[in-house]
């Protein structure tokens, strides 16, 4: 009996050593690492300039534009070497981009960037003639925006002032297609604001194939009302920002079609309907030189037509219409082939997002794809091969697959199956593509591949970044479902913490974003947030994600069933996800935190408040706290007007439930935010304290919906996850100690539970 005691004591003793051994070389993630080292950053591969030949690209390094052989990955040229050029057309050898022509002999050279909104931006052009070696600047008067080549490469149209300009390359001649453009008033061939936003729009121009006519939009803003926002500069008094953001209700932009003939000089007015509350949010020339179609929708965004309007005497006819119970996503699949007869076009006409083909009096002439699952992304059509390739989530709405098709809809090959995300770019002319392919567990892989999907090379593994998924012992991101009282299937994801003891009871922090036709549960990488959510669970969370009704992958009824009722169906959702977790034997109920950013931050507000009794802590950064507070596209195309829908309203924004808080809330707000105004959280700030409510509340100056730079990023994060600890996992980490040190602590007090669950003695 002795003898058995002591081999159980050494056996104890042993089992212990080697577990504050493993534990003490697990390699603690740091908030430092993620957001202001970039030790986590997985290494990835941009978005490929392909040449015409299908098999080179060309890529911006420092100030050279190489070039590159897709199947070898050798340099085969430099296309250009910026430092040559300096100081001709007054260029100071500085590259921020470059566009090429359609024939590949000139280059459109992008200078001293400046970024204006989401999407906007503008800069000082330069063309560059590769035969002759000459550069000339497209306009000397200042920064333009959308510079862009007509497809004979002898002209250049760009936005200057809100005005539509060209620039004849032959003569240096620039000619104004418009003149009444004017700030915050008439803007003619650019986006406004809520256009560029929610319309993903920022060029509202396009050349003609024959290179003689420019298809634009004119914006009309002068009735829409005016938001502004304030920076601090370390000056005596703020700097304001004023610019046109429409909210719900409030008149839009009265939006125009204008067709300019370069060759006449002359500009015809589009006939767009009697109609003028009505969005016109993208126009396209057809394959001939002769149409310019243009999309049309209600402002309801539940009717959708393509008009096509003849270029000489604006006349409109209608090529397609759609209708829609609730609402129509908009897209950019619409292609018109090369033939003249045929377009092809994606829609959720039969329930779920599948490929059609038209023909060009807008006549069914099939279906391509069919079935209980959606089409994700259309990559593009091989006419020479009477080919297509897409993107779909067949076989999981947590997959993406990549697929080859017929224009006949038959012979479907699958040319990336591997299971988790895949995301194909295709070359010029189809005979390559480069498959990122990442799984929930596993960063971003970059392989080369044939038109028949024979692997031709590897460009990059992250086998670094896996090395140090090693080092950090990782807890698995595992995947689960589970029904709701309203027998609504779910998924949801969960890291469980470290060294996971199934008989403990650990902290729950939930993530969502929750949006409409948006998905988080997905078995693909997730970035920075990845390692903050293993980081946690190195530290005693179990980190759990749960897509609710209303978010994407599943089918039209599933996405849309929260039309003209934001935030209820996924409110119940979340909180039966809440309950579900709590369930659980290995979690503490007491203790289930939340945190989202932008419409996650909306949920997260919106859950804290009427789960008062479910959620301990909730985070929310960026938050919508009332929907009329909101812009007029996004809000109105899932809400309609608060005057058509005050229930809808009422019901489901969080400064309505103020007087609910019960756990703790951390509001976070940047106060440039031009998307989700800081407005939203100082009326929420305003309820609370109304309601005498006590909450923790971080704001940064001049940061956007974004809250980057300056360590704003490393500097949000640190306080939310001192939040969690301080609120939610109830021991807080030594203050004195910096977070790479937190790090080592949380590891040394593992380590220490370790032993007294072993009885084996702690030395002080």
């Amino acid at each position: 009996m002795m003898i058995r005691l002591i081999f159980v004591l050494v056996l104890g003793s042993l089992t212990g050593l080697l577990s504050a051994q493993r534990i003490a070389s697990v390699q603690p993630i740091t908030l430092e690492g993620i957001w202001q080292e970039g030790i986590y950053d997985a290494k990835s591969v941009p978005g490929f300039n392909f040449q015409r030949d299908g098999r080179h690209y060309t890529r911006l390094e420092g100030n050279r534009i190489i070039q590159y052989d897709l199947t070898t990955g050798q340099q085969t040229a430099v296309i250009l070497d910026a430092a040559t050029l300096r100081g001709q057309a007054g260029f100071s050898g500085e590259l921020d981009g470059y566009t090429f022509s359609a024939d590949e002999r000139k280059l459109l050279l992008e200078v001293g960037k400046e970024s204006i909104y989401r999407r906007s931006s503008q800069a000082h052009f330069l063309v560059f003639d590769r035969n002759s070696g000459q550069l000339e600047a497209v306009f000397p008067g200042g920064k333009i925006m959308y510079a862009s080549f007509n497809p004979q490469a002898d002209k250049v149209a760009f936005v200057y002032q809100n005005n539509l300009y060209y620039r004849d390359l032959a003569s240096g001649q620039i000619t104004a297609i418009t003149t009444d453009g004017a700030r915050n008033a008439i803007i003619n061939g650019a986006a406004d604001w809520v256009y560029e936003e929610e319309f993903s729009m920022a060029q509202a121009f396009s050349w003609s194939g024959d290179g003689n006519k420019i298809g634009f939009l004119r914006f009309d803003e002068r009735a829409v009302p005016e938001f502004t926002m304030t920076l601090f500069k370390k000056e005596l008094y703020p700097e304001y920002v004023t610019f046109k953001y429409p909210k719900v209700g409030e008149p839009n932009s009265l939006v125009g079609v204008r067709i300019f003939d370069l060759t006449t000089a002359k500009t015809v007015a589009v006939n767009t309907g009697t109609e003028t509350d009505q969005y016109i949010p993208r126009i396209k020339w057809t394959s001939g030189n002769t149409q310019l179609c243009l999309t049309r929708l209600n402002r309801h965004q539940n009717e959708l037509e393509l008009l096509l309007a003849d270029a000489t005497t604006g006349d409109t006819r209608r090529l397609l219409r759609e209708t829609n119970p609730a609402y129509i996503d908009l897209h950019d699949n619409l292609t018109f082939l090369a033939n003249g007869q045929e377009f092809l076009w994606t829609s959720e006409a039969d329930g779920w997002n599948h490929l059609y083909l038209y023909d060009m009096n807008g006549k069914l002439v099939r279906q391509l794809t069919k079935g209980n699952w959606e089409v994700t992304d259309f990559y593009g059509v091989d006419e020479a091969n009477g080919v297509l390739y897409y993107q779909a989530a067949e076989n999981s709405p947590l997959e993406r697959q990549v697929y080859q098709l017929g224009l006949n809809g038959r012979n479907k090959v699958e040319l990336a199956e591997e299971p988790g995300w895949n995301i194909a770019q295709f070359s010029s002319t189809f005979d390559y593509f480069v498959l990122n392919h990442s799984t929930a567990n596993r960063p971003s892989s970059y392989v080369v591949y044939d038109r028949k999907g024979s692997m031709v090379r590897t460009i990059e593994e992250n086998t670094a970044l896996i090395d140090l998924q090693q080092k950090a012992a990782v807890s698995p991101v595992e995947f689960f479902k589970f029904k709701t009282s309203e027998q609504v299937e779910l998924n949801g994801w969960m890291i469980k913490p470290a060294n996971f003891n199934p008989n403990a009871r650990y902290p729950v922090f939930m993530f969502l974003y929750g949006g409409p036709g948006s998905q988080q549960v997905t078995d693909s990488w997730k970035g920075a947030n990845y390692w903050w959510f293993e980081m946690l669970a190195q530290q005693g969370y179990l980190v759990a994600c749960v897509d609710n009704r209303g978010t994407g992958g599943r089918g039209e009824q599933f996405k849309k069933i929260t039309y003209q009722q934001l935030g209820k169906y996924e409110t119940i959702d979340q909180l039966e996800a809440a309950r579900y977790l709590a369930g659980l034997t290995f979690t503490d109920p007491q203790r289930i935190g939340i945190f989202g950013w932008s419409y996650g931050g909306y949920m997260s507000s919106l859950c804290l408040l009427k789960g008062n009794d479910i959620f301990k802590v909730g985070i929310a950064v960026a938050p919508v706290t009332n929907w009329k507070w909101y812009d007029s596209i996004y809000t109105e195309r899932y809400m309609r007007t608060e005057a058509e829908n005050p229930g809808g309203y009422r019901d489901n924004s969080p400064v309505n439930f103020a007087d609910r808080l019960q756990g703790k809330y951390l509001l976070v707000h940047g106060l440039a935010d031009d998307n989700v105004h800081f407005q939203h959280t100082a009326e929420m700030t305003n309820a609370l304290v109304a309601a005498n409510k006590q909450f923790d509340t971080y704001v940064y100056p001049n940061r956007n919906h974004g809250i980057r730079g300056d360590n704003a990023r490393l500097h949000l994060y640190t306080k939310m996850t001192n939040f969690l600890h301080e609120n939610l996992r109830g021991r807080p980490l030594a203050e004195s100690t910096s977070a790479r040190d937190q790090g080592k602590v949380e590891m040394m007090r593992k380590l220490q539970e370790s032993k007294v669950k072993k009885n084996i003695p702690i030395k002080e």
